[in-house]
């Protein structure tokens, strides 16, 4: 899982998963989260934790703003406020349930991958990808 990110995935409460543009605040980064940009492609998966089905849209990020960090806290995880444009919609379930039986975390499957990153922690985040993991998950857009 040491491959370097050129893609990024959400995993978020999403309100409204017809909404053409989506706006996330203030989000937990990790594996190289923070680095997004306006630009990049983003994968974005509903929270089950929070009533959703996984997998939702792909789209490209129109805003990335850091969080500043909170004065006097040695230990903080960095959070950026983003706006995406989504693009597509999935078309294939692809979940906690699906990603779950990927746990050989030095496997170097992308399903492994992403298990790991979106759901060995329960948080929502964002999180930077492979090539591999956005490879296999632009297959569920056919």
């Amino acid at each position: 899982m040491g491959e370097e990110s050129v893609f990024y995935a959400i995993k978020v409460e999403i309100a409204d998963v017809t909404s053409k543009t989506l706006a996330f605040s203030k989000q937990k980064t990790m594996y190289g989260g923070k680095h997004i940009a306006a630009g990049d492609a983003i994968f974005l998966f509903a929270s089950e934790n929070q009533g959703g089905q996984g997998l939702m849209a792909k789209g490209v990020v129109t805003e990335a703003k850091p969080v500043p960090r909170k004065p006097g806290l040695d230990r903080q995880t960095p959070r950026v406020s983003i706006a995406v444009k989504q693009t597509a919609l999935a078309k294939k379930r692809l979940g906690r349930g699906e990603l779950r039986p990927f746990d050989r975390w030095n496997d170097g499957r992308p399903e492994t991958e992403l298990n790991f990153k979106l759901y060995r922690q329960a948080t929502n985040k964002i999180v930077g990808i492979s090539e591999r993991a956005a490879a296999f998950l632009e297959r569920h857009f056919g």
